[in-house]
């Protein structure tokens, strides 16, 4: 049985739980507030899209949620454990056990293939090199790379580069899974092609799905919007459409 206040200690609360959140960067004249008291709950099986211009704290806002920057100020529950009053040692141990991260850049290890690039949470885990290769080729198989599992990044177009990122984000199989603009160097049907992958991901699985993007073309795949201008949730929305092959998770 899980603890109460332990990862997943409350299936019935949001994945995340934030209240008066914020973040700044610098000191004096030059500091930049890049988070003013974030309110924003991320429903358990949702996919969640934040939108917003350049430089209103996106990226920032998801990194706290990854367990990646810390708050300054607020409360911040991810998956029912407190990560304001974790110790970086258990931050990082939760980081790499619950929590799945997608960046915008790829950041593939350009000497290793595919399945090594997949495998890599595994390992970081512990598992043996051939038990890790072994589960990163099936999740590459789900993301329809079985033939490239030996590639090497360089070899791979955009668009599998992204869904190798994708998979070696799955392969620990996360209960949150964070993604920084996954669709902004894709083209139109690859883009729609990775969105309708994401949302089987977490109908599937009953994660929860927290993506950034600009990208107004996938907008209809969320189950909701939460736009943010100058470090602050402005409002919360369902999207207007959503395309039937891609389906919607429960409300």
């Amino acid at each position: 049985m899980t603890a109460a206040g332990a990862p997943g200690g409350d299936a019935t609360g949001p994945a995340v739980h934030l209240r008066g959140v914020t973040r700044a960067f610098g000191s004096g004249a030059a500091q930049v507030k890049a988070l003013r008291g974030i309110d924003l709950d991320v429903r358990r099986g949702e996919l969640l899209m934040l939108v917003g211009p350049s430089g209103c704290g996106k990226t920032t806002l998801i990194s706290v949620i990854a367990a990646i920057l810390d708050a300054d100020e607020g409360e911040v529950r991810v998956l029912a454990a407190d990560l304001r009053t974790m110790r970086q040692p258990a931050k990082t141990a939760f980081r790499r056990d619950h929590i799945g991260f997608v960046f915008q850049a790829y950041n593939l290890i350009p000497s290793l293939t595919a399945a090594e690039n997949v495998a890599v949470p595994l390992l970081i885990r512990g598992k043996a090199q051939a038990e890790a290769v072994t589960a990163a080729r099936r999740v590459l198989g789900e993301v329809g790379l079985a033939e490239r599992s030996e590639a090497l990044p360089e070899q791979l177009s955009g668009g599998q580069q992204q869904r190798v990122a994708i998979a070696r984000a799955l392969v620990h199989d996360p209960q949150l899974i964070v993604c920084d603009e996954p669709t902004s160097a894709l083209d139109h049907t690859t883009g729609q092609l990775l969105m309708q992958l994401l949302r089987r991901v977490v109908l599937a699985g009953e994660r929860s799905l927290v993506i950034v993007t600009h990208d107004a073309r996938i907008f209809a795949y969320a189950d909701r919007i939460a736009e943010m201008d100058d470090g602050r949730i402005v409002g919360i929305r369902a999207p207007e459409a959503l395309p039937p092959e891609a389906g919607r998770a429960a409300t």
